[in-house]
């Protein structure tokens, strides 16, 4: 069994899993539903000075994703303070903090919640792009607290930038990403929007945003030496794999969360060690960041012939045939034959993602 165990800036995880701000810890009794469920540290729904006042249909499942138009925390800081966080510290687990969003309202809460915080995570999402908000926020916290600070940010195209300018501030951690937006989605039956939004627009997570999220990660990695948490379309410990390898030193998960329940953290977590064990892995620390130095010592893959196909694997489903562009692939499924032309083959890859038997691989 491989070694899930992770330490970041002295918080110590039994697994790198972690639930994210929002409805799967939007109070106490929700936070330990989590701990139960197999997370391995905690993360609270994200407070601010009043609470939010969540515009409502909030949630929609869609195809491929997830939108809603969630803000931060709907009680109050005092009913947190009072109750919600007492509940999450009984579990035992690491508690980091969510607070938002300028730095006169972390200035405020920072010192309230201090007394059970083992770290803080700002959020930036309503803060805009420009840099300055940003930084004052994180200077706001540092200087009323002395536990780690996290910066958890939208999915910016300058990430690199707002990365490095953070790390120099005095940023103990990045977390990455936020759910992107605004998108739009619409209920045919009504022809209005899903979201209950004053334009009905909302912002899309889940599966949809893995690939965003893993090129921030990517991103920031290449260039920051402080932990990661990344977070976006974290739905299965494969998923999980491949934000470590962009970078990542540990996970958290929200909508998964939301659409399977708490649960959800500890079967990642399982199927992560699967992973580990199945590709000769023995910890987390092995895969984070493989990605980032695999690209420093070769650079990126260059596929050089048609791909290889292992029969024994195959259940001739006829997906990868169906789907090639150049018609370089022949199956038949009576004789158990499948044959790939290698001077039609462009060598393109969508047959190898495609196959979900694995009995397809490409040289690079």
């Amino acid at each position: 069994m491989a070694n899930l165990r992770v330490t970041l800036c002295g918080l110590e995880f039994s697994n790198p899993i972690l639930p994210a701000a929002g409805p799967p810890t939007k109070d106490g009794a929700m936070l330990q539903a989590a701990a139960r469920g197999g997370a391995a540290g905690l993360v609270s729904k994200t407070i601010s000075v009043k609470p939010a006042e969540v515009p409502r249909p909030c949630m929609a499942e869609i195809r491929g994703g997830f939108l809603n138009t969630e803000l931060w925390s709907e009680l109050p800081k005092e009913q947190w303070i009072a109750a919600e966080y007492r509940l999450a510290r009984q579990t035992g687990l690491p508690l980091i903090v969510g607070l938002g969003y300028t730095a006169e309202q972390i200035a405020q809460l920072a010192p309230m919640v201090r007394p059970f915080a083992d770290a803080l995570e700002l959020s930036t999402h309503y803060v805009g792009t420009n840099l300055v908000p940003i930084l004052e926020t994180l200077r706001a916290a540092k200087e009323a607290v002395d536990v780690p600070v996290f910066m958890k940010l939208s999915p910016h195209p300058n990430i690199q930038e707002i990365a490095l300018a953070l790390e120099g501030a005095g940023a103990d951690g990045l977390v990455m990403i936020n759910s992107f937006g605004p998108c739009l989605g619409i209920d045919l039956e009504t022809g209005l929007p899903l979201m209950g939004s004053k334009d009905g627009f909302g912002w899309l997570s889940g599966a949809a945003i893995k690939p965003l999220a893993l090129r921030c990660v990517y991103d920031a990695a290449r260039v920051v030496r402080i932990p990661i948490f990344g977070v976006g379309g974290i739905a299965s410990g494969r998923d999980a794999a491949e934000m470590l390898m962009a970078g990542a030193s540990a996970v958290q998960v929200c909508t998964e969360a939301i659409l399977r329940g708490p649960t959800v953290y500890g079967k990642i977590a399982r199927e992560l060690n699967t992973f580990l064990d199945e590709h000769g892995y023995s910890s987390v620390d092995e895969i984070s960041g493989l990605t980032v130095r695999k690209m420093r010592q070769r650079g990126a893959p260059r596929a050089t012939a048609a791909p290889r196909a292992e029969l024994s694997r195959c259940v001739f489903c006829g997906t990868c045939e169906k789907s090639c562009p150049y018609g370089a692939i022949r199956q038949d499924k009576a004789v158990k034959t499948l044959e790939i032309d290698k001077e039609k083959c462009f060598a393109c890859g969508l047959c190898v993602t495609r196959c979900k038997m694995h009995a397809l691989s490409m040289e690079v």
